[in-house]
């Protein structure tokens, strides 16, 4: 029988009624890891000896997970899928990890990501694509495209993920699963290669919304170590969970929803805004009330480009580190410069150099008022807009993307300007650190589309409730890809 297609709950109640044993989930959970491997290109690591684990003394204990290599763990290799850590082995563990382990939890592999999470493809990983295991012509999504594939799969029911603009909650929706970002600060960032510090969130995959619920209490807590960490100790996610939704308010946004502004719609844009005004008749079979409102486009078409300017100056400051001096396989040169050139020119790819060249000159003395600081009053002005709506709404309810995963080869894919705001409007959420999340809610030609709640911060079990509500009335719960 297998295991690792089941729920974390599931699973828990087999270890406990000794129908499996923790070792035996290991070996199967390896087993698939291989085979996706072969498949999907899902896997920088995977573990060649893996502990059991005997005492079953949470809901996690004894059942495999996957790590996103951006996550320290120690001793164990840690790329951030990028050349200039390919052979860097962390001497510490982050503490999300930790705090997995803490409770029984057994990681067997690191998943890959764009390289150091910059990208929302799977394909710049220094290992190779990552392939969507739906169908291997298409994109996994990224950042976290390593574990969004293997949890989609059926390697194991949960793994980690980052996400700095919507690098959980895209390849989820490409994936058909569900991808949970926290309030910014629950879960503790320390050992977490930083992209960009104001925005970058830990969270997780898994196919379902309780065994998000799950995982996330047993990774949150504040930690001396993160001082933007919070105590979310008051905090139950899972038990939180009721489904009980009547009388919650939400809202779509026009700018985004209306078919009207896409002038050169194609069939599956068209389908999935369909598909989601079905979702909306759920929520109001469900007892909630939704409500479409108008937002000034104006602030929805500049989210993308005010995410670009942030995150890239942030990341020009966080990587300055990467040298090839301290850590890293060190570049050649006459002198340190030289070597810093040498090592930075041959290990980033070109992706990662154009955002370091505008994060640079974006936060040169003569342009950081124009551009960075520009942007963050521009993200004050969005984050104030939303926070507006959440006065009168529980939680805004969105598409996810354009559609079903885009292809791999870039010229099958259609590209129109227009729709860029719906591409990227979930960048938002890292904005504001709200709590976000996506779940699965129908297919298009075959392949999963999804939908996204953001609700306002700290309120996370409003979220999730809702999430969960939704999810129960549709059948896309627990669903497996089949690689062929």
């Amino acid at each position: 029988m297998e295991y690792m297609n089941k729920s974390i709950l599931e699973i828990h109640e087999a270890l406990k009624k000794k129908e499996v044993t923790s070792k035996e989930l290991i070996q199967e959970s390896l087993k698939k890891a291989k085979e996706v491997q072969e498949k999907c290109n899902a896997f920088v690591t995977i573990l060649d000896e893996v502990e059991e684990v005997e005492e079953i003394n949470s809901l996690l204990s004894g059942i495999p997970y996957g790590v996103k290599d951006n996550f320290s763990t120690k001793g164990v290799l840690t790329t951030g899928s990028s050349n200039t850590l390919k052979d860097y082995v962390p001497f510490y563990t982050a503490t999300a990890i930790s705090n997995l382990e803490k409770e029984g939890a057994v990681f067997i592999g690191k998943t890959v990501l764009d390289e150091f999470g910059m990208g929302g493809t799977g394909t710049t990983g220094h290992t190779g694509v990552v392939k969507n295991p739906w169908d291997q012509t298409r994109m996994s999504g990224g950042s976290s495209a390593g574990s969004a594939a293997s949890v989609a799969a059926g390697v194991y029911p949960y793994a980690t993920a980052s996400d700095t603009g919507d690098s959980i909650r895209k390849p989820a929706a490409y994936c058909g699963i569900v991808g949970y970002k926290p309030t910014y600060g629950m879960i503790s960032r320390y050992g977490l290669f930083a992209y960009a510090s104001s925005f970058d969130t830990c969270g997780v995959l898994t196919r379902n919304v309780k065994d998000a619920s799950i995982v996330v209490d047993a990774m949150k807590g504040i930690d001396k170590n993160d001082m933007t960490s919070w105590d979310s100790s008051n905090i139950h996610l899972y038990d939180s969970i009721d489904g009980n939704v009547n009388g919650k308010k939400l809202c779509y946004i026009k700018e985004l929803c209306d078919l009207s502004f896409y002038p050169n719609a194609t069939d599956e844009l068209k389908e999935h805004l369909e598909n989601f005004n079905k979702t909306l008749e759920l929520a109001r079979e469900l007892g909630m009330q939704v409500e479409m409102v108008s937002v000034d486009k104006k602030l929805i078409d500049a989210i993308a480009s005010c995410y670009d300017v942030i995150s890239y100056a942030e990341a020009t400051s966080n990587m300055s580190n990467l040298t090839g001096i301290n850590f890293g396989n060190r570049g050649k040169g006459e002198n340190y410069i030289e070597m810093i050139k040498d090592y930075r020119t041959k290990g980033f790819s070109s992706l990662i150099k154009r955002r370091f060249v505008i994060g640079s000159y974006v936060l040169q003395a003569d342009n950081i008022n124009r551009y960075f600081f520009n942007a963050q009053r521009v993200r004050r002005l969005i984050v104030d807009t939303w926070k507006k709506l959440y006065e009168t709404y529980d939680a805004v309810i969105l598409p996810v993307s354009t559609g079903p995963a885009k292809y791999l080869d870039k010229s099958l894919n259609v590209i129109d300007k227009d729709t860029i705001p719906l591409e990227e409007h979930l960048q938002v959420a890292n904005f504001g650190g709200f709590p976000s999340i996506t779940i699965p809610n129908g297919f298009i030609n075959g392949l999963p589309v999804a939908c996204n709640i953001t609700s306002n911060c700290y309120k996370d079990t409003t979220a999730l409730n809702i999430a969960y509500a939704l999810e129960s009335k549709m059948n896309y719960k627990d669903q497996i890809a089949e690689v062929k």
